[in-house]
C-alpha cells in the first residue's frame, strides 16, 4: 500500500495509487520476463515503502561513481522520508509522463527506463539538500546526475510538479530558473543566463507551458502560462500567456484558445 496517500486531482490512475499500480506492473513483468525478475524484486517488489522503491531505482543507476551504493541509498531514503513532498511530486511526474508520452505505456516503464524522469527525481533530492544548507553534496549529486542521465540542472533551480523532461538529453536549467507545475520540456532545451550577470538571471516558466526541442530561453524573462515555445526558437524577451512563439529571435506567431494546455497536448505544430 502506498505510504504517500497521494491523490492527484484529475490525473489519478483508475484504481489505487500510482505506486500500487507500479508494484502490480512489476509483479506482472517479473512473471513474464525471468531475466528481469531479480532486478524488479530488489528495486520494487520486495521494498517496504515508496521512498525505498524510488531510492533503489535511482541508486542502481547512479552508483557507478565510486561511492558505496548503500551509503547513497541511505542518503536518498533519509531525504525522501523527511521531505514527503518529493514523493508526491514524483507521483505527479509519473502520471505526466504516462499521459503525455505515447511511447510510455506503463508507469513502471517510466520509473525504470526514462532518464529525463530519473534526472528530475535526482534533482528533487539534490534541491532538498541545497535548501537544507548542504550545497557541496547537492552540487556533487547534481553533477553526477548530469554525467549519468544527461540533463544539467542546478540544484538551486525551483521545479514544480507534473513535469515531463522528454528524452532529457541536452537539457540545461540554470541556478535561478523557476519552472511551475504541468510543464513539458523536450530535448536540448536551455534555460540559461545571458552572460556574467549575477543574481536572479534565469527564465521563469509558468504553468502549462511546453518548450519544444532545441529551444533556448535566455535571461530573467517570463514565459507566460499555457504558452508554447516552438522547436529551435531563441527567446530573449518575455512571452505573453496563451500564445506560441517561434523563430530567432522568437516572436508571437499564434494566440491560443483559453482552454489550450500545450504541456498536455504536446502538439508540436506552430
Amino acid at each position: 500500500m502506498s505510504q504517500t496517500g497521494t491523490a492527484i486531482a484529475g490525473h489519478s490512475p483508475a484504481t489505487g495509487s500510482v505506486w500500487d499500480v507500479i508494484r502490480h506492473e512489476a509483479s506482472d513483468l517479473a512473471g513474464r520476463e525471468p531475466t528481469l525478475r531479480p532486478l524488479l524484486s530488489a528495486q520494487i517488489i520486495a521494498t517496504q515503502s515508496d521512498a525505498e522503491s524510488l531510492a533503489n531505482v535511482l541508486v542502481a543507476r547512479l552508483s557507478v561513481a565510486g561511492i558505496e551504493a548503500g551509503d547513497l541509498a541511505a542518503l536518498f531514503q533519509d531525504v525522501l522520508t523527511r521531505h514527503s513532498a518529493i514523493l508526491t511530486a514524483t507521483e505527479a511526474d509519473l502520471v505526466a509522463v504516462r499521459t503525455r508520452d505515447p511511447a510510455c505505456t506503463t508507469y513502471l516503464h517510466a520509473l525504470l527506463n526514462l532518464k529525463g524522469f530519473h534526472a528530475l527525481q535526482t534533482h528533487r533530492i539534490a534541491h532538498a539538500l541545497w535548501t537544507e544548507g548542504r550545497p557541496e553534496i547537492a552540487s556533487w549529486l547534481s553533477n553526477l546526475a548530469s554525467l549519468v542521465f544527461g540533463p544539467d540542472i542546478h540544484p538551486a533551480a525551483k521545479i514544480g510538479v507534473s513535469i515531463m523532461l522528454d528524452h532529457g538529453s541536452g537539457i540545461v536549467i540554470g541556478e535561478t530558473a523557476v519552472i511551475e507545475d504541468e510543464v513539458s520540456i523536450l530535448q536540448n532545451v536551455t534555460l540559461g543566463g545571458t552572460g556574467k550577470e549575477t543574481g536572479d538571471r534565469h527564465p521563469k516558466i509558468r504553468h502549462g507551458v511546453m518548450i519544444g526541442a532545441g529551444a533556448k530561453i535566455l535571461g530573467n524573462i517570463e514565459v507566460g502560462a499555457f504558452s508554447k515555445v516552438a522547436a529551435g526558437s531563441v527567446v530573449v524577451k518575455p512571452v505573453p500567456a496563451h500564445c506560441t512563439v517561434a523563430g530567432v529571435p522568437a516572436t508571437v506567431v499564434r494566440i491560443h484558445r483559453a482552454d489550450e494546455i500545450p504541456a498536455e497536448t504536446m502538439d508540436q505544430n506552430i
